[in-house]
């Protein structure tokens, strides 16, 4: 039997996903929304790529949460998407309510699934998933953190001319300006970075990773990044699905891990069946700890703003 993955929300972000995770080929897809006619328009178009490219799985578009009915993964991306000027906390309040009654909805008809969340202010409306949801933590994961990285990472090859997939790089933390670009840890095919590029030169691609929703939103002018956050959102379905144990950098519930508890952030952790399969910790530089506890506070502020 084929698996089964539900896209809440058919804009750029919904209908990218569906289309990376069609072309992967990682199980019937279900693309939701609101608007009548939207999701199953893009749907439709989509089916018709299949024999272009040779996927043969089912993709619905529907307006009707019993179609999402038995989803193996939820990945949850309705919402209002930035615009330029806007930071992701201006999102908060009106996010939560969607995100709210979007995961009812969705949980109600999938008590079974994984629960991928890509709404912004990601760090906040996870951890309303996870309160509405009542799912345990290891299935209720934030996405930002495989994006930021994969952003990260692309920086660093462009300035190092190499190839992008060569290069092995994580970000930490919130998904915003306080997020950790790891530079100690990352390498070109095991060359640290350090060793190939300066300080101040390494001080950039970090402040450009940080602030790299942003320039895309100032360039759209009309909305924000959706090729790449949709891919991220299907890399950690397919891990999930294929129980491929991948070291990924996601949003997770912590519960002392890192000495953080109680609150969602970007960690690298084990993807499998059944979702988080463990969380992977390392010693933190004491400027890595300060940077991880600055996000931590905004994410806790973002917490107490979401009411729940």
């Amino acid at each position: 039997m084929r698996k089964k993955i539900s896209i809440i929300g058919s804009g750029n972000v919904g209908a990218t996903a569906a289309h990376w995770a069609a072309t992967r080929g990682l199980g019937d897809v279900v693309l939701l929304d609101v608007v009548d006619g939207v999701p199953q328009g893009k749907a439709l178009d989509l089916s018709q790529a299949g024999p272009v490219d040779g996927f043969s799985v089912s993709i619905t578009g529907s307006n009707d949460y019993d179609d999402t009915a038995g989803s193996d993964v939820v990945i949850m991306t309705a919402g209002l998407a930035r615009r330029p000027g806007m930071s992701r906390e201006d999102l908060l309040a009106k996010n939560v309510a969607i995100v709210k009654s979007c995961i009812a909805e969705a949980v109600k008809r999938s008590p079974g699934c994984v629960l991928i969340v890509v709404t912004n202010p990601i760090d906040a409306m996870v951890h309303t998933a996870y309160k509405v949801s009542n799912l345990p933590r290891e299935r209720v994961i934030g996405m930002a953190g495989v994006l930021d990285s994969a952003r990260y990472r692309a920086f660093l090859a462009q300035a190092l001319d190499v190839a992008p997939r060569d290069v092995s790089a994580m970000v930490m933390g919130i998904h915003g300006d306080n997020m950790l670009p790891l530079a100690r840890l990352a390498n070109v095919s095991g060359i640290p970075v350090t060793d190939l590029l300066a300080a101040d030169e390494i001080e950039a691609i970090v402040k450009r990773t940080q602030t790299g929703g942003a320039e895309i939103v100032g360039l759209l002018k009309t909305g924000s990044a959706f090729y790449t956050p949709g891919l991220a959102a299907v890399e950690m379905a397919e891990a999930v699905l294929t129980d491929s144990r991948r070291v990924m950098p996601c949003a997770a519930f912590l519960e002392g891990e890192f000495g953080f508890s109680g609150c969602f952030l970007g960690v690298p952790v084990v993807l499998g069946d059944g979702g988080i399969k463990r969380i992977v910790e390392f010693p933190l530089t004491d400027e890595e700890r300060t940077a991880m506890e600055d996000s931590e506070r905004v994410v806790r502020r973002q917490m107490e703003s979401t009411g729940i």
